[in-house]
This record gives structure tokens, C-alpha cells and sequence, in this order.
């Protein structure tokens, strides 16, 4: 018996078998899910090609990633709102909430006028509505438009939840109908309600603990399909590599090529001045927020990426959950450096070149104007052709231009997404630095391969650290 006793022990007190770090790695997950995403969808690409229906592959890895960017999504609505409240009641004991909020759309407004100038100069130097071959038999207004009223009508909640119901026919005559929802009305919903909660007094403590309770319990799911994003990311890419118009590039190779470049720009160089000349450091930046930057890139919605933008930003940038609930949410919607920025002013350029149309030094200033302003003219529906349309109409130029661009949309919308994701990450962090709430431990700590810091990964040591840095600055 002891000599057994003796071997369970050594067993027992011997270290166990892991995997190695690079295999463990969330970032070289990550990595491996494009590179696998990448070959996947070229094998559907070959499959599909010359029939008239997608493969059983296509059909697949399209499901998959519908799948989950709608996990993704349904954590939205449950998180903003009860994030916002949450927030709302820790901000009451904050005396420079209003500063933080104008702080943070004069960021939105600066890195906006940076991004759409550089597009303007890449678009009046690349010249991409010279160099095409593409021609005006693809010319067709687009189904949506922006409208400056656009950004008061959809501020009003159509119910208490922001939800709306699209109902569709089908070919053979089935009606099915979805549920949408508005971000923005679910972000002033929100809002009133904190403020509303916070005017009761001490007769709303039992609803904003429960709130609080609701916000732990949305973290740690939501943490659970964060660690599903590898399966998410190959099923993306490979959809996106079996499905778009990749065969676009050759009439359009052009427009692509000056967005990606003034993409590039704002990603690589704009961004890391700021975050160097607010004292920060780079490399820590770009660990941190990648891993959202890569689902933004894959999946093509900032929507569908808030979650772990918002996770991102608080876990390894150090932005108190009090103030990131409230700025994340609100730049999903109006922050915008590649849909409303860059590839207006690129797109804009290439429709007057096409059709012959020269544009003035006030054409380019109304650019310049709806750009860092007219994202919000749009925040109801959000999305770069809309944003487009803002434009377009603004200086009179023909709307049927945005038919010729819809072809390599998906391509470019790729990286816009990936932008848009950085900058909504940005700019919060900028800010908490500035106002001196930023935990600089969690900023600094290594990332050890997850998509954040997961030491204190328990929500209540959570709560208690952004509140502490949410406190009072003097």
C-alpha cells in the first residue's frame, strides 16, 4: 500500500504535459485561422467555379461565420445597456464627466480630419477615376441614402429597446422576418435611464446592482465566444476569398489599391504619432488592440466587433469600464476613419474624375466638412455606402457613381472595418490618458497570448479596479 501511496504521489507532484506556448498563443491562433481561412476558401473558390450554385464548402463556411458574428451580435444590445447604466451610476462620483465626453468627440473630429485629408490627397494623386476600366453600364443609384435629418430621426428610439422588424418575400413567396437593432437609440436609451436611476437615488440601488450583476454575467459569456474567434476568423476568410468579386480588381485595381494605401497610412503612421505624442507606447497599443482589429478586418462589421473592441480597450489599454462603455459604443457608431473618412474622400475624387466633373477648393472643403461631421448624419444606418451617398449628394455629384464601386466594395470594406475598429479603440485610450484615469499597469502588462489581460479576470476585482480609476482627478 505505501509503495503505492508512493507512486500516485510522484504522479501527482509531477508537472503535467502542456501544449507549447506558440500553440497556446490567442494571436498565433489567430494567424493560423487566416493562413488555413486563406487555403480553405481558395479550394471553395475551385469548387464553386462554373456552378451555378456555392459548394458544399462555401455553404459551410459561410454558415459558420454567420454563425458567429451573430453570437457577437446578440451580446450587443444586453452590453450596451447594461454597461451604460452601470457607468452612469459610477460616473455620478466623477467630477469631469462632461470634459470626458467633449474630450472625446474633439478626438473623434481630429483623427477624422487627418484621415480625410490624407484621402483627399491619395485621390487627387492616384488618380483613380482615370486609371479604370470600368464603365458607366455600372452606373446605379443605390438602394439607401444618407441624410443630414437622418442622424435626428433615428436618435429617437422606435421602442424600448431599439429593436426594429424587417419582413422579406422570398422568390417562391415565404415572408420571413428579422429583428435589427440601433445601437445609437440603444445608447440613449441607456443614458436616460442612468440618469434617470441615478435621480431616484437610493431607491434604484437594488436596479443598478442588478445591472451590474447582468454586465459580470454578459463579460463572461461573451469572454467565452471571444475564445471561439480562431473557428470564426478561418470561416470569414474563407467566405470572403470563395465569395466576393475578387475578379473586380482588374477594372478597379486602382480605387483599391489608393484606399489600402491611405488605410495603411492612418493605420501605421497617424495612429502611432498620436499614441507616442500622448506619452504611450506603440508597440503596447498594437498588441492590445489587435486582436479586434483582426476580427474587424474578417468580419466586416464594427457592430459585430464591439464586444471585443469594448473588451480590448478596457482589459489591455487601461480605459475604465465607466468611461469605455460610454466612448466605445458611441465611436461604433460615429467613429468612423475608413467608411466616413478615407473612402469617401477617395470615392468622391474618383466619381467627379470619372465623369469628367472638376471640383474646387470648396468642393473639397464640404468633403472635408461631411467627413468629420457626417458620420453621425448616418449613425441610424451606419456603413460606407450610405456615408458615400452623404457626400455625393452634398456636392452634387451623380449618386448612380456609387453602382460603379459596389463591385470591389466587400474587398476595401475589409480593411475600413479594420480601421474604424482602431480608432474607436484609439481615442478612448487617448483620452484616459489625457485625463489621468488610465491604468497604466494593465497598459503595460504583456499580453501573454489571450486577447486581453486575464488577471484579475474575476468581474468583481474588475468593478473595483475601474472604479478606482474612474475616481475623482481633481
Amino acid at each position: 500500500m505505501s509503495a503505492q501511496k508512493q507512486t500516485l504521489e510522484e504522479s501527482s507532484s509531477s508537472p503535467r504535459r502542456r501544449l507549447p506556448v506558440w500553440a497556446t498563443s490567442f494571436g498565433n491562433q489567430i494567424l493560423a485561422a487566416l493562413v488555413l481561412g486563406l487555403l480553405v476558401g481558395l479550394a471553395a473558390r475551385a469548387l464553386d467555379r462554373g456552378a451555378e450554385e456555392p459548394s458544399w464548402l462555401t455553404a459551410t463556411v459561410t454558415e459558420i461565420g454567420d454563425v458567429y458574428v451573430a453570437l457577437l451580435r446578440a451580446a450587443v444590445v444586453p452590453l450596451v445597456f447594461a454597461a451604460v447604466v452601470t457607468s452612469i451610476a459610477q460616473l455620478r462620483h466623477v467630477t469631469n464627466a462632461a470634459r470626458l465626453a467633449g474630450q472625446t468627440l474633439v478626438w473623434f473630429a481630429i483623427t477624422a480630419f487627418i484621415s480625410v485629408l490624407i484621402g483627399l490627397v491619395i485621390g487627387l494623386i492616384g488618380q483613380p477615376g482615370v486609371h479604370t476600366g470600368v464603365t458607366e453600364d455600372a452606373a446605379a443609384e443605390p438602394g439607401r441614402t444618407g441624410s443630414w435629418l437622418g442622424f435626428l430621426e433615428s436618435m429617437v428610439p422606435a421602442n424600448f429597446l431599439g429593436l426594429t422588424a424587417n419582413s422579406s418575400v422570398d422568390a417562391e413567396g415565404a415572408v420571413t422576418t428579422g429583428l435589427t437593432f440601433n445601437v445609437l437609440q440603444i445608447l440613449v436609451i441607456s443614458i436616460v435611464v442612468g440618469i434617470a436611476a441615478m435621480r431616484v437615488g437610493s431607491k434604484a440601488e437594488p436596479f443598478l446592482n442588478f445591472t451590474s450583476s447582468l454586465l459580470a454575467v454578459i463579460q463572461k459569456l461573451l469572454w467565452w465566444i471571444i475564445r471561439l474567434a480562431p473557428v470564426g476568423t478561418l470561416a470569414l476568410i474563407a467566405k470572403a476569398v470563395a465569395s466576393y468579386g475578387w475578379d473586380a480588381l482588374t477594372s478597379l485595381g486602382t480605387f483599391v489599391l489608393c484606399v489600402y494605401i491611405g488605410l495603411v497610412l492612418v493605420f501605421a503612421i497617424v495612429y502611432p504619432a498620436l499614441v507616442r505624442a500622448n506619452g504611450l507606447s506603440i508597440r503596447q497599443y498594437f498588441s492590445g488592440v489587435w486582436p479586434a482589429v483582426q476580427l474587424g478586418f474578417v468580419s466586416r462589421s464594427s457592430m459585430g466587433t464591439l464586444p471585443l473592441t469594448q473588451f480590448v480597450t478596457e482589459r489591455n489599454l487601461g480605459v475604465p469600464r465607466s468611461y469605455a462603455s460610454f466612448a466605445v459604443p458611441l465611436g461604433a457608431v460615429t467613429k468612423m476613419d475608413g467608411c466616413a473618412a478615407i473612402y469617401p474622400a477617395i470615392a468622391a475624387t474618383f466619381v467627379a474624375q470619372f465623369f469628367g466633373i472638376d471640383l474646387g477648393l470648396t468642393d473639397y472643403l464640404l468633403i472635408v466638412f461631411v467627413s468629420v461631421i457626417g458620420s453621425a448624419a448616418t449613425a441610424g444606418t451606419t456603413g460606407a455606402t450610405v456615408m458615400l451617398t452623404l457626400t455625393l449628394s452634398t456636392l452634387g455629384l451623380p449618386l448612380e457613381g456609387v453602382g460603379l464601386l459596389l463591385a470591389i466594395d466587400p474587398i476595401v470594406d475589409m480593411g475600413r472595418t479594420a480601421l474604424n475598429v482602431a480608432g474607436q479603440a484609439l481615442v478612448p485610450t487617448i483620452v484616459a490618458k489625457r485625463e489621468g484615469i488610465m491604468s497604466m499597469e494593465r497598459y503595460s502588462a504583456a499580453r501573454k497570448g489571450v486577447p486581453f489581460d486575464l488577471e484579475d479576470d474575476e468581474p468583481e476585482a474588475v468593478r473595483q479596479e475601474d472604479s478606482k480609476s474612474a475616481g475623482p482627478t481633481g
